[in-house]
């Protein structure tokens, strides 16, 4: 779906909840009886009218979540698209409907958000502001998107007011300073509204705003700067996220695989998350992420086409293993190594549980235990596939759900903001500017989610060591890129030398390899036939890459996107 101006994705939200759905807790109304003049009458339907901010209007998100924040950044390999190699325009359907999924998340939020303030009836007011308080922080989240992505952007407050005014195809872009004061007033709304703690699993409560507000000051720590952070900035990202670890009541899991697991949706350490439904109707209520991620014939449905990408040999490296490492010897020293990516001779227990677990080189070479799947070949030139954002069958979309998957329809929740993040967002802004810290409270934060990992825990740690560890936890969960951004705003020569750096293209002849050992046994690399392809140009990076264009539409119906941003005082000209 695509926006032709910014009129539309205002009337997006206007016009109520058609997309509305999601699963269990997140039941929706019914559709055929809804407006929003006989609705939010009560504690239930309070619930229900915002259920859908959990899913649909982040649906046409999906695919710019992972080609932005794990292709650009060099996590994730896939030949020729544009995202590998720094060309993309504002004619790029993914990037359109990013940008789309976002407009639509604020007017989706802001409609919903004046419904539920002007609600009569007798829906409690500790219900209603806590569905207010979910509004905004879902608004928040989709604004820290946007200026991440695109740097300035408008500002829509409220829908009714740009309707009426009749200047939505005349706004101006506001200034990045002014749209992180903007984020932070809105999360600073939403914790007055939300509660601390909610029977309702899954849904956004205080901390998990709270976790998210931290995310932003550490971010908006370096705008504006030059080789340091703003140390106010930094020293309110470390008190709420200490806040959120000593006081929330949750913990990390003792599994990190455990976290993407269908059973495990709702689990303690998801702050934030698009919980996802398994029906097509209405179409944008599921995921379908393991269609785009999984290699053909994964799923029973004939729905998954994403063998020829997988994570990169970068990103292999930065784990301390090779594709090209023979299995029967390699060692992983961090678990969270298979989580993130299969590499030849890996078994999985939790997918094909029907069949006793997934084989991979069995998968790929025996045509009688993969259906065909991905032919006989293996697909990805970097000998690693995806695991994260996969469930598996539709036997264990079963067990895990008691529901069963459709064609291109799941749901495997998305998670967007975890605890183990904010431990190390506590880390960094707790280490602040220094050069290192041997400080036992940053220390605890920083090694609880290595020790999870069964890596050695450190003594002293620098920024560096945050920097890997964030990747290495975080890696393709739609986060990366985004880490690049914030760094960029304050030291961008980093960046620019790091992705240069990057090993981003794939090995000739890798198919040569598995299917022999997959024969004989025998695991044989030769260096004249199998090798990295250095062919590959250094990515064209430069410190404007850090921003994507505006997707040309838009532009074209708002030529002052083009203009020069404007500053707002966001404080005084917006109240909720």
């Amino acid at each position: 779906m695509k926006i032709n101006n910014i009129k539309n994705f205002i009337l997006i939200g206007a016009l109520g909840v058609s997309m509305a759905s999601c699963e269990d807790f997140l039941d929706r109304p019914a559709e055929d009886n809804y407006n929003t003049d006989n609705f939010y009458q009560n504690d239930e339907q309070c619930y229900q009218g915002v259920n859908y901010l959990y899913n649909s209007p982040w649906y046409d998100f999906q695919r710019g979540f992972i080609r932005v924040a794990e292709t650009m950044s060099g996590n994730e390999f896939e030949s020729q698209n544009p995202y590998m190699n720094f060309s993309v325009n504002g004619t790029n359907e993914d990037l359109i409907n990013m940008s789309y999924s976002l407009w639509a998340v604020i007017g989706h939020a802001n409609t919903v958000y004046n419904s539920l303030k002007g609600a009569s009836g007798t829906a409690s007011e500790t219900v209603k502001n806590a569905c207010m308080g979910e509004c905004l922080t879902w608004k928040a989240m989709a604004y820290f998107y946007l200026v991440r992505t695109f740097g300035d952007v408008p500002i829509i407050h409220d829908n009714s007011e740009v309707l009426g005014s009749g200047n939505y195809n005349s706004v101006f872009k506001v200034q990045k300073a002014d749209v992180y004061e903007y984020i932070i007033m809105t999360l600073e709304k939403a914790l007055e509204l939300l509660p601390k703690s909610t029977t309702q699993k899954g849904r956004i409560d205080y901390y998990c705003a709270e976790g998210l507000l931290a995310k932003v000051y550490l971010t908006r720590s370096g705008l504006g700067m030059s080789g340091s952070r703003n140390d106010a900035d930094l020293a309110e990202a470390a008190k709420l996220a200490k806040d959120v670890i000593d006081n929330s009541g949750r913990s990390l899991m003792e599994n990190y695989s455990d976290i993407f697991r269908m059973q495990n949706n709702e689990c303690e350490e998801s702050l934030i998350a698009w919980r996802w439904s398994a029906g097509r109707s209405p179409w944008t209520q599921q995921n379908t992420l393991q269609s785009d991620l999984a290699m053909g014939g994964f799923s029973e449905f004939g729905d998954t086409w994403g063998g020829w990408r997988g994570p990169s040999v970068d990103l292999q490296d930065a784990f301390g293993v090779s594709s090209l490492d023979n299995p029967a010897t390699r060692i992983d020293v961090d678990t969270r190594r298979k989580a993130t990516m299969m590499l030849p001779g890996d078994v999985y227990e939790y997918f094909w549980t029907d069949k006793g677990g997934f084989d991979l080189l069995k998968f790929v070479y025996d045509p009688e235990y993969g259906k065909g799947g991905p032919g006989g070949t293996w697909q990805c030139g970097t000998g690693a596939q995806h695991v994260k954002h996969l469930y598996g069958d539709t036997y264990d979309h079963e067990q895990a759900l008691g529901t069963s998957p459709e064609n291109m329809a799941y749901g495997l929740a998305t998670h967007i903001l975890r605890l183990a993040d904010v431990y190390l967002i506590y880390a960094e802004a707790a280490l602040g500017n220094n050069a290192s810290t041997s400080d036992a409270s940053i220390l605890a934060a920083f090694n609880a989610v290595r020790e999870r990992a069964h890596v050695s825990t450190k003594t002293s740690i620098t920024f560096d060591d945050i920097w890997k560890e964030r990747r290495l936890e975080l890696a393709m969960e739609g986060d990366r890129w985004y880490d690049f951004v914030r760094r960029s705003y304050y030291d961008v020569q980093s960046c620019i030398d790091e992705l240069k750096g990057q090993r981003r293209a794939g090995y000739d002849g890798f198919d040569d390899v598995a299917s022999r050992y997959y024969e004989s046994g025998q695991w044989t690399v030769d260096p004249n036939t199998t090798k990295y392809n250095t062919d590959q140009p250094v990515p064209n990076v430069t410190a404007a890459s850090f921003t994507l264009p505006f997707p040309t539409e838009d532009v074209v119906f708002n030529p002052n996107l083009l203009a020069e941003p404007i500053h707002e005082e966001v404080r005084e000209l917006y109240a909720y």
